[in-house]
């Protein structure tokens, strides 16, 4: 099948046309670009193959604008990069500058490449013992490429475009800008674009803070430009995992959508923009500061990759991401001959313990972890130097001796006791930041990133940031974490980031250093991962406020939330989704009342709605009565037998009318079983809730209808007065149409009680 074709031909103006149309259809997308003559390509398709793809040659003449009054001779018609060349007066998104000057550059193609290279490996999922099984494929993964050179002779500044149509579904395209003078060019900002039709006139976003990240957000695509910048040397908790516009009103199972993503982790930006003049774009970038990438005659930057995802419903746009980063650590695990493994069962210390560590309280701790089947104890913050607590000793990654003496009751003891347990052993690292009270900011003050000799940033969390792109600094990080992960046996890294990085100046460089400094972290993950082959990572960020798919790339999972308290989680967790798979979310099970809301909430609902990511415990184990860790001992089984499955599989969400509920699930990529979960978070407006659609179920097979077995029992749950017809072992049969169409009754809860259900296809 030809996955990439190239048509030529002429407007009715004559310009000189080149078409290029690519699609993947198993993953049932397409795209065409249109070159007229020697500029950059216009975008007019993104959605599904095309029946006669010749056709996209004459796409030029069916949407180029006519010339209007009051405006520009060449009506814009925006390209992947749109300039004011070509008649964009919108916000600039190409900023690039000679001695301070800015440049206004048109590009004149001069090569198109349309190709299909085939790179990677292509994986085959079958099963073994009733659980997936992946197999690589003789054929290597065909990816439609295109690529672009492109070149500005008379300011000296080359251009080459690549734009690719993964497997997946997802579009992926980024710019390298080459300085062909003798000057030094500067670059500030290149911001990409995808066009989208007229009909995409609805905006989702995410916004936040901390303890409520990924909040959603809708207005209007009008006239005008909506951007969310992070400039906080990470994405943080205001960020946007997505930009996402469709059809007013578009949910999870329904309306077309079309998303972007930055797939980077420093400062960046995600924009929509519509001009009364022209089409609308979505599209992104890296910020850069001033002075940040400056290009001597030769030298090139290239963007981190924009990419963008189309789909019937939000469920289908985040498969796509899903589906990207899973396969990404498959290759990872493969070329590293690395056995992939389920996901462990965690229990972290820090609400269990917090800075207060001691041996015998938690070698304590790890017994009732073992006990409720945990199989990775992580030891959070406050083991090194001084670090009592959070004011001092950050940065001085040596074993505190005053805490785990060596001897018998040392931090190695520990590791070695958690390791006699069948547990693996984790330990948490800030290595980005440094508190101003510790031996490294004292003997290497040139090691923080200020903006004068004078004068360091404002401190948060009385934390500073190190200048990682200083290779003292750096190998001196490295060099600790390479040297405790040996010695003490580490199997899996706990990475935090609490700064926000503020007026980055490098005393090394003299120059802002985010950019340096996200590629410093990069190779710090992938060097002790090459180093020590099975160790895992977490990117923890103040929780969630490092999360997009650059960090993905490198990090097996995120700590999604500080907040643990399900209720709060029901949306964090659902709008998380969207871009990281559920298996690479830390959802942990907390106490009551949580320690971030002192809200309290049953014990059913903390354990649901940890249930379907990498589910984990935190929690002081040992002040829990024991039925109520027989209860998590329970669920954490019942987990375990799901949780390969849910490494896979679909990950979906109901559109509701009723904001009082909520129904998400995780379907077999078969399509064979899905499991459901029915939260109840307030009192709905019925009484009792109407029914749930049950998405991703094929419409044409019968399913088996029932309760998981952990929440067969509504004791205490409900506050129905007559038992619910199915809710029993027995459950009830019905088609995938019905149950999507129609839905079925959820049990009527008391609010902040959720119950999980099964579908199981018959036919």
């Amino acid at each position: 099948m030809t996955l990439i074709q190239t048509f030529h031909g002429n407007a009715t103006n004559g310009t000189e046309l080149t078409a290029v149309y690519a699609e993947q259809p198993a993953a049932n997308v397409a795209f065409a670009l249109v070159f007229p003559g020697n500029d950059l390509p216009r975008l007019v398709h993104w959605g599904r193959p095309l029946a006669a793809p010749a056709t996209v040659i004459d796409m030029f003449d069916a949407q180029m604008p006519q010339r209007v009054s009051g405006a520009l001779d060449y009506t814009s018609w925006p390209s992947v990069l749109p300039t004011q060349s070509e008649s964009w007066i919108g916000a600039t998104r190409f900023d690039v500058r000679r001695d301070g000057v800015e440049l206004f550059c048109k590009f004149a193609v001069s090569n198109i490449t349309a190709e299909t290279v085939a790179a990677g490996k292509t994986y085959v999922m079958g099963e073994k013992d009733g659980y997936p099984n992946w197999s690589v494929a003789d054929e290597p993964k065909q990816t439609p490429t295109v690529t672009v050179t492109a070149e500005d002779e008379e300011q000296h500044v080359k251009l080459i475009w690549t734009c690719e149509l993964d497997e997946t579904g997802l579009i992926r395209q980024n710019a390298e800008v080459v300085n062909t003078g003798e000057d030094q060019l500067e670059v500030g900002k290149i911001e990409l674009a995808f066009t989208v039709p007229a009909d995409a006139n609805e905006i989702l976003t995410t916004t936040g803070h901390h303890l409520r990240e990924r909040s959603p957000q809708r207005q209007d695509f009008t006239l005008g430009r909506f951007a969310k910048a992070s400039m906080a040397g990470r994405p943080d908790f205001d960020a946007t995992l997505l930009l996402s516009v469709g059809e007013k009103g578009f949910g999870f199972t329904h309306g077309n959508v079309y998303s972007a993503h930055v797939a980077w982790s420093g400062n960046s930006v995600l924009s929509a923009e519509r001009l009364p003049y022209t089409s609308g774009v979505i599209g992104g970038g890296e910020v850069l500061f001033g002075g940040e990438i400056s290009l001597a005659n030769g030298e090139s930057y290239t963007t981190p990759w924009l990419i963008g995802s189309y789909g019937e419903g939000l469920n289908e746009v985040a498969a796509r991401f899903h589906s990207y980063i899973r396969r990404v650590h498959r290759d990872w695990l493969a070329e590293h001959n690395i056995a992939p493994k389920p996901r462990p069962v965690i229990l972290n210390t820090w609400e269990a313990v917090y800075f207060n560590h001691d041996y015998d309280t938690l070698t304590a701790l790890a017994d009732k972890a073992v006990e409720s089947g945990v199989e990775r104890f992580v030891v959070d913050d406050g083991w090194f130097g001084s670090r009592r607590d959070d004011t001092s000793g950050l940065g001085d990654w040596q074993i505190a001796q005053d805490v785990w003496p060596d001897g018998p009751k040392s931090l190695k003891a520990l590791a070695d006791y958690v390791h006699a347990k069948g547990m693996e052993f984790g330990l948490w690292f800030e290595p980005e930041m440094v508190n101003s009270d510790s031996d490294v900011a004292r003997n290497h003050p040139d090691w923080i990133l200020s903006p004068t000799t004078g004068r360091l940033p404002l401190q948060g969390r009385t934390q500073q940031v190190l200048d990682l792109t200083n290779p003292d600094a750096f190998d001196y990080i490295y060099g600790c974490m390479d040297q405790l992960v040996g010695e003490l046996g580490i199997d899996y890294i706990k990475w935090d980031h609490n700064k926000l990085v503020t007026e980055p100046g490098s005393r090394r460089s003299g120059r802002p250093a985010v950019h340096a400094q996200t590629l410093a972290v990069y190779n710090i993950f992938k060097g002790l991962k090459t180093a020590h082959p099975g160790l895992e990572i977490e990117s923890c960020s103040s929780g969630g406020g490092r999360v997009d798919l650059g960090i993905l790339e490198h990090a097996d999972r995120i700590w999604v939330s500080d907040c643990v308290d399900p209720v709060e989680r029901a949306d964090i967790q659902r709008y998380t989704s969207l871009l990281v798979p559920p298996a690479m979310m830390g959802e942990h099970v907390g106490a009551s009342p949580a320690h971030s809301t002192q809200r309290a909430t049953s014990q059913e609902l903390r354990m649901a709605m940890a249930f379907f990511g990498h589910m984990g415990i935190e929690w002081n184990l040992l002040k829990e009565p024991d039925e109520a860790l027989a209860k998590l001992a329970v669920w954490v089984a019942e987990f375990k037998k799901h949780r390969d499955w849910f490494a896979i599989d679909t990950c979906v969400h109901a559109d509701s009318n009723d904001p009082a509920v909520r129904l998400d699930g995780m379907v077999m990529p078969n399509r064979d079983a899905a499991i459901y979960r029915f939260t109840q978070l307030t009192t709905s407006q019925t009484y009792p809730a109407a029914p749930v659609h049950l998405p991703g179920l094929d419409p044409e097979r019968t399913y088996r209808v029932s309760p998981l077995d952990p929440s067969l029992d509504l004791t205490g749950l409900t506050n129905g007065q007559s038992t619910l017809g199915w809710w029993n072992e027995e459950g009830v049969v019905l088609t995938g149409e019905a149950l999507q169409r129609y839905g079925i009754r959820p049990p009527s809860l008391h609010p902040q009680q959720a119950v999980l259900l099964k579908a199981v296809a018959l036919s």
